[in-house]
């Protein structure tokens, strides 16, 4: 499956912004969908991810009740909306598949190009 991620941009603190993720192929429902991020300096970092079916969903600490990940499986999509946002929330997106409901980088094969996110204070 190969992935594509956009929507990212400039937006100020505590502003929403919400990021796609197109998959190509008619197996994007067989995946686990995850999105990470990397900020400048710093190693890759699990944001959440979203069962294949849509109906769970895991978050990461740092965005819990912040970011929600949805998919439409029909469009062979996956969403993340983020709202409240901070500056440390700065950093480059990722999305990736998965065949299983992973937080690790490693247990995805297959990645977006990423979207940068900043985040102005």
């Amino acid at each position: 499956v190969q992935l594509q991620a956009y929507g990212g941009g400039l937006v100020q603190a505590g502003g929403s912004l919400r990021l796609s993720c197109a998959a190509s192929g008619r197996t994007f429902s067989i995946y686990y969908m995850g999105w990470f991020r990397q900020a400048p300096g710093k190693e890759r970092e699990f944001v959440g991810v979203i069962s294949r079916s849509g109906g769970e969903t895991y978050y990461a600490d740092s965005v819990k009740g912040r970011f929600t990940i949805s998919r439409d499986n029909a469009k062979n999509t996956v969403y993340l909306q983020m709202n409240s946002l901070k500056p440390e929330d700065t950093a480059v997106y990722y999305c990736a598949a998965s065949t299983s409901m992973g937080v690790r980088s490693r247990e995805y094969g297959y990645w977006g190009q990423g979207t940068l996110v900043t985040v102005s204070s």
